[in-house]
């Protein structure tokens, strides 16, 4: 299977494929705050609606998946006015949960009131705690502060460099004149390819099938397309499904020159 997009809902897309399918899942579905992409409902309807699709998850997956959640903040009314999305639906799913991770994007709204915003959550789920992929060195960081300090005359580092740890320090994509990310496309939440990389390289082998659900701009097949990987992405939005239909074309595009040239 090449990597490629399908337009439609995402259960009825879910519910067609078959089970134990993917190696890996990784997406960021709506958070239910009134966005231009997303239906507002009643917030069991929604806790119920991410239970059901999650569960297709879970059945299209193979034995040793991981699936990767990104989720935001919403208002519970009379309870919180930002509560954590992660809290609230960690364990609405048969998955395990190995480990949340923090995503410090910096840039974001500024606020008077609070502490302004800076971060979102991924959860890190996997089907058997036991046996799943994970390639710590194919993602280490290599910016160690002291990478030849050795104990006992050997390295106290991996030359490779560090475990990047739970908090991940990475940018997100900017918006505005003079200052929008080099990635930036017309989607309102787009997401910035080092962390989908990070996830993928870390979670999955070249070859393998990689899922996303809710594919917005086509972040998670871009991807894919560059580090060798199929993918499969669910969109609802014909509009949506066009951005990342070209991105996708020219990622296949540059990956063809670089296997000519180098």
């Amino acid at each position: 299977m090449e990597t490629g997009l399908i337009c439609g809902d995402v259960l009825e897309v879910l519910s067609a494929l078959p089970a134990a399918h993917a190696d890996l899942v990784i997406t960021s579905p709506p958070y239910n705050i009134g966005k231009e992409y997303e239906r507002r409902r009643d917030l069991g309807e929604y806790l119920d609606w991410c239970s059901h699709w999650m569960a297709e998850v879970h059945r299209v997956t193979k034995p040793c998946a991981s699936f990767w959640l990104n989720l935001g903040y919403l208002e519970v009314p009379g309870k919180g006015r930002a509560v954590p999305l992660p809290y609230l639906l960690w364990d609405r799913s048969p998955f395990y949960l190995l480990q949340e991770v923090v995503w410090h994007y910096g840039a974001g709204v500024a606020a008077r009131r609070a502490f302004s915003p800076r971060n979102e959550k991924w959860l890190w789920f996997v089907k058997d705690p036991e046996h799943y992929h994970f390639d710590l060195d194919a993602v280490r960081d290599p910016d160690v502060k002291y990478p030849k300090q050795k104990k006992n005359g050997k390295l106290k580092c991996n030359p490779l460099g560090k475990n990047p740890g739970d908090v991940w320090h990475i940018p997100k994509v900017t918006s505005g004149s003079g200052r929008a990310s080099p990635e930036r496309t017309a989607h309102p939440a787009q997401f910035p390819l080092a962390v989908i990389e990070r996830i993928l390289r870390a979670c999955s082998r070249e070859g393998e099938l990689v899922l996303d659900p809710f594919c917005g701009s086509g972040s998670t097949l871009v991807a894919c397309v560059i580090h060798q990987r199929r993918g499969v992405g669910i969109e609802i939005r014909p509009d949506y499904c066009a951005i990342a239909e070209r991105r996708l074309r020219n990622a296949r595009a540059r990956t063809r020159e670089l296997a000519l040239f180098g």
